[in-house]
């Protein structure tokens, strides 16, 4: 099966390609994994994606493109995958039809996770992590037992750059410019599926299951 899970950021579309990903046995296909292993490393590729992030940009589409079709030429990817993150514009989904073309497949849903910006605002701003562990916390739903502090390893928590509320307010504008039109363009395949983000997570993945049919 063959899956694109589009949002806003901090929708949900991580959480819920995880869960697709061990319920189907498809490999979970990040882009946003991708940029940040290579900023991590100090690439050339996450030196140029890191500024862009950073700015509340997005990654040019021909990078894009090209880092999705060398992931979905590996075998792990034959008999399916979930890509969460990509397509984010019009020409990066083109790109990905043309991609699926030549490899003599096609896109089984699209799943649009639907939250309001107010929500997101809170729900990103609100995130902290242990720059030495990566243990994630968040302050009103997941916060350390001593504020500031990981519970693991007592280092100084953090915020991420991509999680300060200028920027969020950044992400959500360039998401609703460029990203926000692909609701229209897979509506128009009859491939889209909007399910709620807005509550619990689990109720999400219901209602999920439900749309595509699979058993809990």
């Amino acid at each position: 099966m063959k899956i694109v899970i589009l949002g806003a950021p901090g929708a949900g579309k991580g959480t819920q390609a995880a869960n697709l990903s061990v319920k189907l046995k498809i490999p979970h296909i990040s882009t946003g994994d991708i940029f940040r292993s290579n900023i991590k490393a100090g690439t050339p590729l996450g030196k140029t994606v890191k500024q862009i992030i950073d700015n509340g940009g997005l990654v040019p589409d021909e990078i894009t493109i090209e880092i999705v079709k060398g992931r979905l030429s590996q075998e792990d990817c034959r008999d399916g995958f979930i890509l969460d993150g990509f397509p984010r514009t019009i020409p990066q989904a083109e790109g990905l039809e043309l991609i699926l073309d030549q490899m003599g497949a096609k896109l089984d849903y699209v799943l649009n996770i639907v939250v309001t910006d107010a929500a997101i605002i809170r729900r990103l701003s609100g995130r902290r992590i242990c720059p030495d562990c990566n243990t994630g916390y968040h302050i009103d739903h997941d916060p350390p037992m001593e504020e500031g502090i990981c519970d693991n390893c007592g280092a100084r928590l953090i915020q991420r750059e991509d999680d300060s509320e200028d920027t969020i307010i950044s992400r959500l504008n360039t998401y609703h410019d460029q990203t926000e039109p692909l609701i229209g363009f897979y509506e128009e395949r009859g491939l889209l599926a909007n399910v709620t983000g807005q509550y619990r997570i689990e109720d999400t993945t219901n209602e999920v299951y439900k749309v595509m049919g699979i058993k809990e």
